[in-house]
């Protein structure tokens, strides 16, 4: 299905309600909310539950992770690994030991990739424990590189 592009959440989902053809109290009852309430959220007078958002979600067949997203509830990236995880825990053809083993590894990779992107902090050159120095096998600088007196006649 394209991305539709509406301003909020009660826009995006009356332009959900139209395209599944269902009218208001449709909606209301396949999601088991009041008329007045759905009508409300419609026009942006009511901000929904999470829990109300997936009776829409369900009753509209649609991913409740969207409607998160479009309610502010949950961040773009996350919408992504949840449907990720979504997909593997709905498919069919694998066992159950199959879909963990694959969340385990999608985790890792997760994890990983975050660390590559993360910055690595600049080495400090004072301090004495920081490994990116190599210490100097005649210990501090002034110690015993002193010269010694020239005679004077």
């Amino acid at each position: 299905m394209a991305s539709l592009n509406v301003g909020n959440l009660g826009e995006y989902l009356r332009e959900q309600r139209r395209q599944a053809q269902l009218s208001l109290r449709q909606l209301a009852d396949a999601a088991g909310v009041s008329n007045p309430y759905l009508s409300q959220i419609e026009r942006g007078l009511r901000k929904p539950s999470a829990d109300i958002l997936q009776q829409l979600a369900k009753a509209l067949r649609i991913s409740a992770e969207t409607l998160y997203v479009q309610a502010g509830i949950l961040d773009e990236r996350d919408r992504d690994e949840v449907e990720t995880r979504a997909a593997i825990l709905a498919d069919p053809s694998i066992n159950e030991r199959q879909k963990q083993v694959l969340l385990q590894i999608y985790e890792s990779f997760r994890k990983e990739n975050a660390l590559d992107a993360e910055p690595a902090e600049p080495a400090d050159p004072a301090d004495p424990a920081d490994p990116a120095e190599p210490a100097d096998p005649a210990g501090p600088a002034g110690a015993g590189d002193a010269m010694p007196p020239t005679p004077t006649n």
